[in-house]
């Protein structure tokens, strides 16, 4: 069936709402049992397939597999309590759902109607267990626009995706004049989400400008931020959207092309763009004559081979073209000259992931949401020592506070709060006394940080601020194209003074070397890569320059990180003389006698922390 007009889209969305609105919390039908299973890169990580296959297996053997439809929807966002899964119309939330749950669940709860108490999600303050995700603390103040299709639709079936309004901002589009469309993007305030949070609709214009027999729309889905993983959830989850969003921004700019590239890391999320492409081109929505309307518009998926610079829109547009993927000096921008020097536009996964509903629901009502500056939410993928680890989407102007206490839960083990990194390698490390500022791109970048595409690294007492510094700032290294001198060479003399100082080598004018070095090096790299990797380094010299001193004047690690300052000795009072730590010392650098206290001498010790793991009496100190 080809849909040639926008009536045929609407009659299609009709149709499809029927199956799919059991799922709506309004709905008010005769309901229909589903079992959403989450297909996301995590919980299948931890089976899900196999739970998705036993529920199959169970429902046929108990005959009842025509009353109860089993869904694979992308990611719920909460992946710390994953697998999860989700039975419709009465909205159970399982978590930590295990393939042999399966058969419990269905005699229990899809046939005799009683909830699985066990694997019900545990509030850990109150200890209460709470059935309903609408009543955890996780969603309660979240707002999922981006992710508003994630966890509730089959994202390999698109008339799913029609009957949450698919496609109809693309029918809205194609009948109004594109410079009206193009009017609504400015004025819905949205930024690019991929980290510089330029205005996505004065982007737009600017390309718009360009004249070409060929011009081209690229999706940057080359996500590489260590811990970062909301572009795939988006792709795994809802690859409709972005794939209607490049093609509303092809009409805008005048544009007949479309690129996603996507680094060959993401089979999952590649194989849902190629089967959501495959079927928009089934139903004629993309291709020739969409929607009867005369716009031309198909998408090519290009892969990247997960270089982290590639991110970069040059760099990305050379590695497409396949050159090495190194940034060019703008200008001129792709707007003018990208694409085999044709006009292009860019725009990463998530900014697209919102266009199709700014424009269902109107400009105004996106610019409501947020700061004055910020409008819109933003996505972010919460990890390091958090409770709930997961991918969360808030507004604009919501504080660190409520994420890492309200939605995350805290810090892990009841540990002390220390930092959180924002925006992966490029960002910085916040501190206690950031914890009430806004998250807006104005507030982060005054505090020393940026909201990057949207990594949040939570650090407890445990983590050493140094280490941190240096963890990144190897990243960075291996990641440099090594185009230009100040990435190349100096974030190597910035990594090697780093790694004295953790050695203990360090000196006082090391620190102000690596400060000063740290400063022009933001200021003279090429690209978005090299000037923003100094700040790892200058966000913890400013919160934390009292731990680099404490490194270099009294070789002490606090956090007991950094292997070349730690020293292990026996407690004699504490020791029984039960030799466990000297038989499992693989240097040989523990000696005693059986029941008298043992002794390490420090200078066969490798501070490989062996001793410490095999003491069961609390005998081996750490300083």
């Amino acid at each position: 069936m080809i849909i040639n007009s926008p009536d045929a889209l609407e009659g299609i969305r009709q149709e499809a709402l029927k199956a799919l609105s059991v799922r709506e919390d309004n709905y008010t039908g005769t309901p229909r049992l589903q079992i959403l299973c989450c297909g996301g890169t995590g919980c299948k990580a931890s089976e899900s397939a196999k739970i998705v296959e036993n529920f199959h297996a169970s429902l046929q053997a108990h005959g009842i597999a025509d009353k109860v439809d089993v869904i694979v929807p992308g990611c719920f966002g909460f992946c710390e309590k994953g697998p999860i899964v989700k039975i419709i119309p009465d909205n159970t939330f399982y978590t930590s759902v295990r393939p042999d749950d399966v058969e419990e669940i269905v005699t229990s709860h899809i046939i005799g109607g009683q909830k699985v108490e066990r694997l019900l999600y545990q509030d850990p303050a109150t200890g209460e267990h709470i059935s309903d995700s609408k009543h955890m603390n996780f969603y309660r103040k979240q707002l999922r626009v981006a992710l508003r299709n994630c966890g509730f639709i089959n994202p390999e079936d698109i008339r799913e995706y029609i009957a949450r309004d698919g496609y109809k901002a693309l029918a809205q589009s194609l009948q109004r004049d594109s410079l009206e469309v193009l009017a609504d993007i400015k004025a819905s305030g949205l930024r690019g989400r991929g980290g510089a949070g330029f205005p996505t609709g004065v982007k737009w214009e600017i390309a718009r400008k360009f004249d070409a027999p060929d011009k081209y729309v690229v999706c940057n889905a080359d996500e590489g931020d260590p811990g970062a993983f909301m572009d795939r959830s988006i792709m795994e989850g809802d690859p409709g959207s972005v794939i209607e969003a490049m093609m509303i921004c092809g009409y805008c700019i005048n544009a007949h092309h479309g690129l996603i590239y996507i680094r060959a890391e993401y089979p999952l999320a590649v194989h849902r763009l190629k089967v959501a492409i495959g079927q928009a081109r089934e139903l004629g929505l993309l291709g020739k004559n969409i929607l009867g309307t005369g716009f031309d518009f198909d998408i090519e998926i290009r892969y990247g081979a997960g270089a982290f610079v590639c991110g970069e829109e040059t760099a990305l547009i050379h590695s497409m073209e396949g050159k090495r993927g190194e940034p060019t000096l703008k200008p001129p921008f792709p707007a003018e000259a990208g694409y085999f020097g044709n006009p292009t536009n860019v725009n990463n996964v998530e900014t697209l992931a919102n266009v199709p509903v700014i424009l269902t629901k109107g400009p105004q009502w996106f610019a409501s949401i947020g700061t004055e500056k910020s409008k819109g939410t933003k996505v972010f993928a919460l990890a390091g020592k958090i409770n709930n680890v997961g991918l969360i989407e808030v507004p604009m102007g919501t504080t660190l506070r409520e994420i890492i206490y309200d939605i995350g839960g805290g810090v892990k083990g009841g540990k002390k709060f220390k930092a959180v990194q924002t925006g992966g390698p490029s960002g910085g490390c916040l501190t206690e006394k950031h914890l009430d500022i806004p998250i807006d791109y104005e507030s982060l970048a005054a505090a020393g940080s940026m909201m990057g595409s949207g990594g949040m690294i939570v650090m407890d007492e445990d983590d050493c601020m140094v280490s941190v510094a240096k963890f990144f700032l190897e990243f960075t290294v291996d990641e440099s194209c090594g185009k230009c001198t100040p990435c190349r060479i100096g974030n190597r003399r910035m990594l090697e003074i780093l790694d004295k100082i953790t050695q203990g080598r360090g000196t006082m004018e090391d620190i102000d070397t690596l400060e000063n070095l740290a400063k022009v090096i933001k200021d003279t790299a090429l690209c978005g890569l090299g000037q923003t990797s100094p700040n790892p380094v200058l966000s913890t010299l400013a919160n934390f320059r009292d731990e680099y001193e404490e490194h270099v004047r009294d070789h002490v690690c606090r956090a007991h990180k950094c292997k070349a300052l730690l020293t292990y000795s026996i407690d004699p009072d504490l020791c029984k003389g039960c030799s466990a730590c000297a038989r499992g010392c693989p240097a040989e650098a523990i000696a005693g006698e059986v029941r008298k206290p043992f002794v390490i001498n420090p200078e066969k010790c490798i501070r490989c922390g062996m001793c410490l793991s095999r003491c069961k009496f609390g005998a081996i100190k750490v300083i």
